[in-house]
């Protein structure tokens, strides 16, 4: 069987004064970190950017990788890439994005029992410092 690679991207977002995650309800009926699949022609990291802008209005910088994860859905081959992102800019206001119902702050608790795909959870991904990322010119 022939498998399509696809690389999703993703922020996580660590508000130290409330202990809380950024997270996003998507369409789909499942809780996630802020992120999506990357863009031909576009970085990892150029797309976690983007990708957080576009569905929870912050802007960030990007960190290491916080983990790595591999999936076969479907004819996919998906590398879902998790980034320790940092807030750079808060939004006026969240805007409306196709994919995803609400963007909320919620609790390590919750983050860590919606997210039961990272070894540990959310939380153990926040004191680990991850691996560093390079992306190579010339």
């Amino acid at each position: 069987m022939d498998f399509q690679r696809v690389d999703v991207v993703y922020a996580l977002l660590f508000d130290e004064n409330t202990n809380k995650i950024l997270m996003v309800f998507n369409k789909n009926g499942t809780w996630s970190l802020p992120g999506g699949a990357v863009e031909v022609g576009e970085t990892l990291q150029e797309a976690t950017v983007r990708e957080v802008k576009e569905e929870t209005g912050y802007d960030i910088k990007v960190g290491n990788i916080a983990a790595l994860n591999e999936a076969f859905i479907d004819k996919n081959q998906v590398y879902f890439i998790t980034y320790h992102g940092q807030i750079t800019k808060r939004p006026e206001e969240i805007p409306q994005e196709e994919n995803i119902i609400k963007v909320e702050w919620l609790s390590l608790e919750d983050a860590d029992r919606l997210m039961p795909y990272h070894s540990g959870g959310i939380s153990k991904l926040l004191t680990e410092p991850g691996a560093k990322y390079t992306l190579q010119k010339g």
